[in-house]
């Protein structure tokens, strides 16, 4: 696994792990999160602020992922491409209403990789749902 698939790693797990300040402090002082509902975040105490009452508040579910695309842009800002499913908590399986497609922007500071954008767009397909099974069976092989 290269650096870049490292730190979304990171990200994924820390939102498993429901902690709010580790998955915050993955993002540069001008980072941006957009959330699976469009909310919008800058920087990493406007993420804590955000993330840190909804993971006191409510089981969220687990990330389910398979990177498909990482991509130099440059010596320093790297792109990566994933597909995500969310598996609730107390379930073994894939919410296919909660597929995503997930873009993550990141760049090098001072020999450190930090995150500039991450994005979550949901994967519904409308109007397809050959395409939202498809994508579920994808996931499904990630799961173990």
């Amino acid at each position: 696994m290269n650096e870049i698939e490292t730190i979304y790693r990171q990200l994924l797990n820390a939102w498993n792990n429901q902690d709010a300040r580790e998955m915050a402090d993955l993002f540069s002082e001008s980072g941006e999160l957009i959330g699976f509902d469009g909310s919008q975040e800058i920087g990493p105490e406007n993420i804590f602020s955000h993330l840190d009452p909804i993971f006191r508040d409510h089981p969220t579910a687990k990330f389910v992922s398979k990177v498909n695309d990482v991509r130099f842009l440059g010596s320093e800002t790297a792109l990566l491409r994933a597909i995500a499913g969310m598996v609730p908590r107390g379930q073994t399986d894939i919410n296919p209403d909660a597929n995503a497609h997930q873009t993550l922007v990141v760049s090098r500071k001072e020999g450190k990789w930090k995150i500039e954008l991450f994005q979550n767009t949901p994967a519904q397909f409308h109007g397809r749902p050959e395409l939202v099974e498809r994508m579920t069976e994808e996931l499904r092989s990630m799961l173990s």
